[in-house]
């Protein structure tokens, strides 16, 4: 196909649909973009998980659980998204792109390989995880690819929903005792710099930034994205009366936004590399969960055989 034709069709914010022909790497790099997100949603899911029993009351457990089921349906848009490009020489089924992710082969995004250690860190999750997953999505909203476009306009809504709920936490903890506040700082200290990795490693180091955002898969680079959650973020850190861990954070009055430090790519790597606090744990999770439920997987396939085939015979 003329690539050049194509580049200009997606770059006037036009939307390619499934059965549209598209470059081979666009349709690779879409799948490999909209599963890894998949996979962040389905394993997000666990270290809020453990909370839900120890959720401070039914309000807050009410509230969890919500947010736990959102996140369920969001792997499923997702998935379903990826699976309209499976083409018959890119395998992009569910089951293919789940068990890559199950094997290790496929990423998902690094802050869930960190524990959830206080009620606090639910909302930190909350706050700076979903705060920095709403910059990043709000812009995958435009997207050229039509399917997962649309998906984000329902997700973008929910997401915007947890990151107030994780607000709300914070903000309760702070407005209370001494050693609430404390615990609230200490999640702050614990999720900071693991949210700034959310949005990928810097511009120069990211081989794929540049060729998805000529296809206007993305819209703006790691780096500008990292820069906007700082600069909105540290005043709502302010307001609770929370210091960010970072002692070379300063605004610069000349360009309006704040300069902080490197950050700990080595530690980013790590994880990415499966070294991380809890990868292990997160995929065992994954592993075991597939395994000990297949027969729900199996019953419902064999129900929607038999209800094909009483159709057939009416």
């Amino acid at each position: 196909m003329d690539l050049q034709k194509f580049l200009n069709y997606v770059q006037a914010e036009n939307k390619v649909e499934p059965k549209d022909v598209m470059p081979e790497d666009y349709r690779k790099l879409l799948v490999r973009q909209i599963s890894q997100h998949a996979h962040s949603e389905v394993v997000g899911m666990l270290p809020e998980a453990n909370w839900i029993s120890r959720a401070p009351s039914l309000r807050r457990k009410m509230a969890l659980l919500a947010k736990i089921q959102d996140e369920a349906g969001h792997g499923l848009y997702l998935y379903a998204a990826t699976e309209t490009l499976n083409d018959g020489t890119i395998n992009a089924d569910r089951d293919t792109t789940y068990n890559d992710m199950l094997a290790g082969k496929a990423k998902y995004s690094s802050i869930f390989n960190y524990p959830a250690l206080s009620w606090a860190d639910i909302g930190a999750i909350g706050w700076l995880v979903d705060g920095a997953a709403i910059m990043n999505q709000v812009m995958l909203m435009g997207n050229s690819y039509g399917p997962y476009s649309r998906a984000m306009v329902r997700i973008c809504k929910e997401e915007s929903f947890h990151q107030r709920q994780g607000y709300e936490i914070l903000m309760t903890l702070c407005r209370g005792t001494k050693e609430q506040k404390q615990l609230a700082q200490e999640a702050l200290n614990r999720f900071w710099w693991a949210a700034l990795m959310m949005f990928g490693p810097n511009d120069e180091a990211s081989p794929n930034s540049q060729k998805s955002m000529n296809y206007r898969v993305k819209r703006e680079s790691n780096d500008a994205l990292r820069q906007r959650f700082v600069d909105v973020t540290v005043p709502q850190a302010e307001f609770l009366g929370l210091t960010i861990p970072d002692k070379s954070l300063k605004l610069n009055t000349e360009t309006g936004h704040y300069e902080f430090s490197e950050l700990p790519w080595d530690e980013f790597h790590e994880v990415l590399k499966g070294n991380g606090p809890c990868n292990k744990k997160r995929l065992e999770t994954k592993r075991k969960a597939q395994k000990e439920n297949a027969w729900v997987k199996e019953a419902a396939i064999a129900f929607a055989k038999k209800q094909n085939e009483k159709l057939v015979e009416n």
